[in-house]
């Protein structure tokens, strides 16, 4: 059965179903202050899922900006089984980095804002649906591109969306209400860069609101701007919304959360392992980090150059019904987890109110 990896699960010669050997080592690397879900009982969460199939866990939480990478490279160095990154894209970024070329998979579990590429990958933020996917030891050897020799590994990106992350890094609150306002205060002002790319096959220069080169199909959130990338085609989907004005790149956001973008008129989109963008010195993000990026950008696809746990059962991406299937687990997935974490305050609550009626 195919997917939307492309791939035929029974048949992929880089798949590990069913080890179930003991003393498979895996790392967790926790970011503490990553996105805005709780990570209160996610390393026994991780441990009990994972020791069903013969893992054994060690956890580590990351303590500064590059903490991520060091860990991952002690893990990778060590030859560890596995490292899975609890974060969000920054997090996966600084561990995707260190275990690229590596024998160690990389493991997702979106604990970020977005969480574009653990969105690709497995097409939900369910913890539990994660783990059962990285439970079943489906590896492969996935894609991921360089700008400038910096990997990126779900998206790159030159114009509006930059400016938002710049802006973005700089708030104290995390989630999608903040990166909404931020992209809405500086929506109405934004004016279009210009930009010269060279591929293999052509060279045009071009306005655009937003340049963007992906890895995978989303920016995170449900927002696809490349809805047909993969990350075993060894080929980068290249996808840039021209200048247009405020109402028909209002249109074009809408159409972002459909999976209908590259339908609209005011898109161009490419495929490419290889381009050559030259601009207006100015900000850009890796993975949603900004970074100030020179008048030459070189973005380059390394094919199969790292190893990632994938969902074999992925169904196929379709405008409208994926993009709503997802908002719904979500939905249910966030709701549940108040739940669980209203409930896991209540005995504490209880004792509290007793505690406090026996010394009145």
């Amino acid at each position: 059965m195919s997917n939307d990896f492309g791939i035929e699960p029974d048949l992929n010669e880089n798949c590990l179903i069913g080890k179930k050997e003991l003393d498979k080592k895996v790392l967790l690397i926790v970011n503490p202050i990553s996105g805005t879900l709780s990570k209160d009982g996610l390393e026994d969460r991780v441990r009990e899922r994972l020791a069903e199939v013969g893992c054994e866990v060690e956890c580590v939480f990351t303590e500064r900006p590059g903490h991520g990478r060091e860990l991952a490279a002690e893990a990778a160095a060590k030859e560890y089984f596995a490292v899975i990154a609890a974060g969000g894209d920054g997090t996966i970024n600084e561990v995707g980095c260190a275990l690229a070329g590596s024998k160690t998979a990389l493991g997702i579990l979106p604990f970020g804002s977005g969480n574009g590429l653990a969105r690709h990958m497995y097409g939900s933020i369910n913890l539990k649906r994660t783990l059962d996917i990285i439970a079943k030891g489906f590896v492969t050897d996935c894609d991921y591109g360089t700008v400038n020799g910096k990997p990126f590994f779900c998206t790159f990106g030159l114009g509006f969306d930059a400016k938002v992350s710049s802006e973005f890094a700089h708030l104290s609150r995390r989630g999608l209400i903040s990166y909404a306002r931020s992209a809405v205060v500086e929506y109405a002002g934004y004016s279009p860069g210009e930009y010269v790319v060279l591929t293999d096959k052509k060279c045009f220069k071009t306005k655009a609101f937003i340049l963007a080169v992906c890895n995978a199909s989303q920016y995170g959130n449900n927002a696809y701007i490349a809805p047909n990338a993969s990350v075993h085609d060894g080929l980068l989907d290249v996808t840039l919304i021209k200048s247009g004005n405020i109402f028909s790149r209002a249109f074009a956001a809408v159409e972002l959360f459909t999976g209908r973008l590259n339908r609209n008129i005011l898109i161009r989109t490419m495929k490419a392992s290889h381009l050559t963008i030259k601009h207006l010195p100015g900000p850009g993000h890796i993975d949603g980090d900004p970074c100030m990026m020179p008048e030459t950008i070189e973005v380059v696809c390394h094919k199969g150059g790292i190893k990632m746990f994938t969902d074999p059962d992925k169904p196929s991406f379709k405008p409208f019904i994926t993009p709503a299937l997802s908002i719904k687990s979500d939905s249910d997935y966030l709701f549940g987890e108040s739940m669980r974490k209203i409930g896991s305050r209540l005995p504490h609550l209880f004792k509290a109110r007793c505690k406090k009626a026996k010394n009145d």
